[in-house]
């Protein structure tokens, strides 16, 4: 469902990323760990179809990109740093507007559903300006999910949750690899990239410097590679 072959992005003279390989099959959940400026925003963005690679091959829920993105869009989603809301409208009335986006059938029934499962359908009324930061992020999780994507990217989807918030989240991932969506998720915490995804790839200064799968992930042994690695001249 995600693969990459010799991906690279340049932003003028500066390599963002360099010679990516990568491979996520359907209904695994992986974990992308990397200190600041390691390339995994930018990794995340190309694969949403927000960027385009400077080189190297991309597809994407079976979409060549960038040359299909338009139809890989209708497959994936996408969670950024920034909750991208309209803060006065209502926590509905927001999932609301990205369901007619989507063209969904019966939005309200799927909208419902969500608010409930993120353990916001008490306050659905409610502007979202008045959401904290953690409620803020459940409700950006949801409105994710609106349209069924095979495809999930998160950029650190556990930012600013609280402790009930990540295991409302790590239910929910949990759930949809078993029913065969495919997960690519940003971290910075070990512990659970390890408790959550069954493969671990690490990157530094750009490039994809180790990786683990199973039993064997030792994020912490990866990681501390990985910032040797990016505290090294380029």
């Amino acid at each position: 469902m995600i693969s990459t072959r010799g991906l690279g992005k340049r932003y003028g003279y500066r390599w963002a990323l360099q010679d990516v390989t990568l491979n996520v099959g359907p209904g695994e959940i992986t974990a992308l760990l990397g200190p600041n400026g390691a390339g995994k925003s930018t990794l995340l963005r190309i694969l949403a179809t927000l960027s385009k690679p400077t080189i190297g091959d991309c597809q994407m829920a079976n979409f060549q990109l960038p040359q299909q993105a338009a139809a890989a869009r209708a497959h994936l989603g996408f969670l950024a740093h920034q909750p991208l809301f309209y803060e006065d409208l209502s926590a509905e009335q927001n999932l609301a507007f990205y369901a007619h986006l989507y063209r969904i059938k019966r939005p309200s029934e799927r909208i419902a559903g969500l608010l409930k499962n993120f353990d916001l359908y008490l306050r659905r009324h409610e502007p979202v300006r008045t959401f904290s930061r953690g409620m803020q992020q459940r409700l950006a999780l949801a409105r994710v999910l609106l349209h069924k994507p095979r495809v999930l990217l998160l950029d650190e989807p556990h930012s600013g949750l609280d402790l009930a918030g990540v295991v409302i989240l790590d239910e929910v991932l949990r759930g949809l690899a078993k029913k065969r969506t495919t997960i690519l998720f940003a971290t910075h915490e070990l512990e659970r990239a390890q408790s959550l995804a069954r493969k671990v790839v690490v990157l530094a200064n750009g490039k994809l410097v180790a990786a683990s799968t199973g039993k064997s992930v030792s994020p912490s042994s990866v990681y501390r590679r990985a910032l040797r690695i990016a505290n090294r001249k380029a």
